[in-house]
């Protein structure tokens, strides 16, 4: 790749980047949820990466492990998380997205999908395809590395 398509990549890479952060922000908006962000991401991370320890889902929801603690503790109020002891370290726990956790994300993703619908109303079927195409790139891509990004990083 040339310099100059490098530079380009570089520059369509930011684009893209914020404008899903504007399109999350429109989603949340929408929505009204008064729930943190975090609390979708935890969720979202549980769903990709299965049960992990406490300061691995803290990295992965980008939060500090005192903020992690917090969100779970909340989580296992409403039954969405459970622990389960590590096979590896009967000391350490893993943090695992129980059924009633998992059903709130897909419910939130639907949710925010819906608050959507009229901002992409009236997308010619090219259109359409053209973004479904760029899901599928940047699923390949975010999941190059081994560690797959998070589903709709909407949630």
């Amino acid at each position: 790749m040339s310099t100059e398509e490098n530079t380009d990549l570089k520059t369509l890479l930011g684009a893209l980047v914020s404008s899903g952060h504007r399109l999350t922000r429109l989603a949340a908006t929408a929505t009204d949820d008064q729930r943190s962000p975090a609390v979708w991401r935890t969720l979202s991370a549980l769903s990709s990466y299965g049960p992990v320890r406490l300061g691995e889902l803290a990295r992965l929801s980008r939060v500090t492990q005192p903020t992690m603690t917090k969100i779970v503790r909340n989580l296992d109020d409403l039954d969405w998380i459970k622990r389960i002891v590590d096979v590896e370290d009967k000391r350490a726990w893993l943090i695992a997205a129980t059924p009633k956790g998992l059903a709130a994300l897909a419910e939130w993703r639907d949710t925010l999908a819906s608050a959507l619908l009229p901002h992409f109303s009236g997308l010619d079927a090219g259109d359409l395809a053209a973004m479904q195409r760029v899901v599928e790139i940047l699923d390949e891509r975010a999941a190059l590395d081994g560690s797959a990004a998070f589903e709709g990083e909407i949630a």
